[in-house]
């Protein structure tokens, strides 16, 4: 099975434009620690940023008292970055199209979220949160270190230590 995975990785990322970005979404770039390109970066993270404040919104809805709180932070934070985003994207700093909605991943976290309530909820948001930080740290670790916009990849920087922060948030959850 490594073989296979290896000879994987070597194929996609030898393979232009197009496996980069299917290298980016299936997760070898990040095994392989190679940088996300710019556009693959910018809609991963405005995905992250939409299901972030989506699954929050619902956490309000339905999450206790701990859930609700950490979860109106995820929407300010989220959103700030979002609004942060778009920014060098307008300035011309930047561009790569924003993403519009939810990856399928998310989409299908997230319609499992809705069916839940009580404790499971609680849970299973607490779960998807420390999956969703782990995944950005990752991409804004990687990005930051050597992606190729200087703008982006300064930003990507400075937004580590909050989502280094959210993460520990998240994992307190669970106490």
């Amino acid at each position: 099975m490594k073989k296979l995975s290896v000879t994987l990785a070597l194929f996609m990322i030898s393979s232009g434009a197009f496996a980069q970005s299917t290298a980016e979404t299936t997760g070898v770039n990040s095994t392989l620690g190679i940088p996300p390109k710019t556009e693959d970066f910018v809609m991963e993270v405005s995905m992250s940023d939409i299901f972030e404040i989506e699954s929050s919104k619902l956490a309000l809805q339905k999450g206790g008292a701990a859930t609700k709180a950490f979860a109106q932070q995820m929407i300010d934070a989220h959103e700030k970055t979002t609004s942060e985003l778009k920014a060098l994207i307008d300035s011309g700093k930047v561009t790569a199209p924003m993403a519009t909605g939810m990856s399928d991943a998310q989409k299908k976290s997230f319609d499992e979220l809705k069916d839940l309530s009580g404790k499971e909820f609680d849970d299973a948001y607490q779960d998807d949160q420390e999956d969703a930080h782990e995944d950005a740290l990752d991409i804004f670790k990687r990005y930051g270190s050597e992606g190729d916009n200087g703008d982006l990849k300064a930003w990507a920087t400075k937004t580590v230590p909050a989502l280094e922060h959210h993460l520990k948030m998240a994992e307190a959850l669970d106490g």
